[in-house]
């Protein structure tokens, strides 16, 4: 069966552009249009579709109101899985708003204009719906976890620092986990999102907003410290390197990854700088980038934990490692902070 799509773009060309693409597939059916946000929400309820490509600026309704929509139907569907489509710069706010309030991932326009520069978009569109056509089609939730219970031992681990890794479904995962993180959070946390590049900045101002602790996207040289997360910059590695008695991080280009940046690297250069005491959480995302520092990891004495399948919005990333026995420990999402807490 091929997955259905309804493209949603108040552009007839970039209708055009983004028909066309996914058409060509051969495994993508193109099942109808919309042109603005509520008639999106029309022809969501009409065809049923498995996934929208969702323009974020349209007249009406924009595409975070559709996302916002969806999340609040309660008559009982699961909705669509949505991809939103953007154009970065002016529109970085509103692509991760759209990240955060349920888009399953975010594909980047390369031109604003009607040309056909447009069809760059072809090969990361199409690969991106047919992630999105296997993620989980759950509702949205965008608040914060629970606090956990207190830990009724003191952290036994020496465990230093905290690294994360993430892909499709990240940013709504890391919404919920960051914001549960209370500021006198001891460790430094150091995260890595498969996003794409001009994006990172806007995301780390509305997590640093709705959490206690700080968050920052990184920049060469910057300290970790406890109670800092530092997002990882898209388009760059995050790899951090020990100076004397402290770990900073270093923003980086190569080497050529297919993940920019990658898990892998930052959980590796994390092992080698903390001398093993690290934690390494894996939260949901497609693919296995994250296998292999995970493997780093563990092989210098350090912990990790996965998402559990139960709340993975796609169960690549998290699967490949504990398939490979390389977890301590596996949590839903629910219980992620407590688990996290627990592996110290």
């Amino acid at each position: 069966m091929p997955i259905r799509v309804l493209v949603v773009d108040d552009s007839a060309f970039s209708r055009k552009v983004i028909r066309e693409c996914l058409n060509e597939s051969g495994d993508i059916e193109v099942v109808g249009i919309a042109r603005s946000g509520l008639e999106a929400l029309e022809k969501i309820a009409e065809l049923s579709p498995d996934v929208v490509t969702l323009d974020l600026v349209m007249p009406d309704l924009d595409g975070v109101g559709v996302l916002r929509a969806l999340a609040a139907d309660t008559g009982g569907r699961l909705a669509p899985r949505v991809v939103a489509v953007s154009v970065s710069g002016a529109n970085s706010e509103l692509g991760v708003e759209a990240l955060q309030n349920g888009a399953v991932d975010l594909v980047q326009k390369p031109t604003a204009l009607a040309n056909d520069r447009l069809y760059e978009l072809r090969t990361d569109l199409v690969s991106k719906v047919r992630a999105a056509a296997v993620a989980r089609p759950s509702r949205v939730r965008i608040d914060a976890l629970s606090a956990p219970e207190p830990i009724a031992t003191a952290p036994s681990h020496g465990i230093q620092a905290v690294v994360i890794g993430s892909s499709t479904g990240g940013p709504q995962a890391l919404s919920r986990l960051l914001a549960a993180i209370p500021a006198d959070f001891a460790l430094p946390l150091a995260i890595a999102l498969h996003i794409p590049a001009e994006y990172t900045e806007a995301m780390a101002r509305r997590f640093d907003k709705s959490c206690a602790i700080d968050v920052v996207e990184a920049h060469d040289g910057v300290q970790m410290r406890p109670g800092l997360a530092i997002l990882a910059r898209g388009g760059s590695h995050l790899r951090l390197q020990r100076d004397t008695d402290r770990v900073i991080a270093r923003v980086e280009g190569f080497p050529v990854m297919p993940f920019y940046p990658s898990v892998d690297i930052l959980f590796r250069s994390a092992a080698d700088a903390y001398s093993g005491n690290v934690l390494g959480v894996v939260l949901t995302g497609m693919g296995s980038d994250g296998l292999e520092g995970s493997r780093a990891i563990r092989g210098a004495g350090g912990r990790v934990v996965t998402e559990s399948e139960s709340s993975a919005i796609v169960y690549g990333m998290p699967q490949s490692v504990h398939a490979a026995g390389l977890a301590n420990a596996e949590a839903p999402l629910d219980s992620m902070l407590s688990e996290i807490l627990r592996q110290l």
